[in-house]
């Protein structure tokens, strides 16, 4: 058995789960997501928990059986609590600022980078003197919201000599030394 897939997902107050057609749809009050299951995967909703089962032994029904029970679970927390992550811009000159749903970064090039974010994410940008700007990010789709960040974090990964670029709050950048004069 699949130590993931046979652990059951409590249901917390508020949430409603429902599986039609192979699909699980979960609303809470962050919002509702969706979800196709394989067919070779039966998820079944007893009073307030959810239990997954598989038809065989094979090894890809194995790995589907932890896959969706942990997708269904991202998305029970994503309903009732919510994603949260945060960007810090590292660099001198280095801002952001928010329009709404347009996010505007000056990340050292000649131009402005203005990105658009999907209505279900919310996001904040704040500038604090002498300190790195912060982006938070919101989101009730995990894999959504990593997403995002990753893309935003790609118009300037962090380099490893300087440590300058667009990296998560806690992020540890190995950093390497620079050229040495040798004699």
């Amino acid at each position: 058995m699949s130590r993931i897939g046979k652990m059951p997902i409590a249901i917390p107050a508020g949430v409603t789960v429902s599986l039609v057609d192979e699909v699980v749809t979960v609303k809470g009050p962050k919002g509702e997501l969706s979800q196709k299951i394989d067919p070779r995967i039966t998820m079944e909703i007893e009073d307030d928990h959810i239990l997954f089962s598989r038809h065989s032994e094979e090894r890809e029904d194995r790995s589907l059986h932890g896959l969706y029970r942990s997708l269904v679970n991202n998305m029970v927390v994503g309903v009732s609590q919510g994603y949260s992550r945060t960007l810090e811009l590292v660099g001198v000159g280095y801002r952001a600022a928010n329009n709404g749903q347009i996010l505007e970064l000056s990340l050292g090039f000649t131009h402005a980078i203005y990105f658009q974010l999907p209505a279900e994410v919310k996001v904040e940008a704040k500038t604090e003197r002498n300190k790195n700007p912060l982006i938070t990010l919101e989101c009730a789709d995990k894999q959504l919201l990593g997403q995002i960040c990753n893309k935003i974090r790609s118009f300037r990964k962090p380099e490893p000599y300087k440590g300058k670029g667009v990296k998560f709050v806690g992020e540890e950048i190995r950093r390497k030394s620079g050229k040495v004069a040798g004699k």
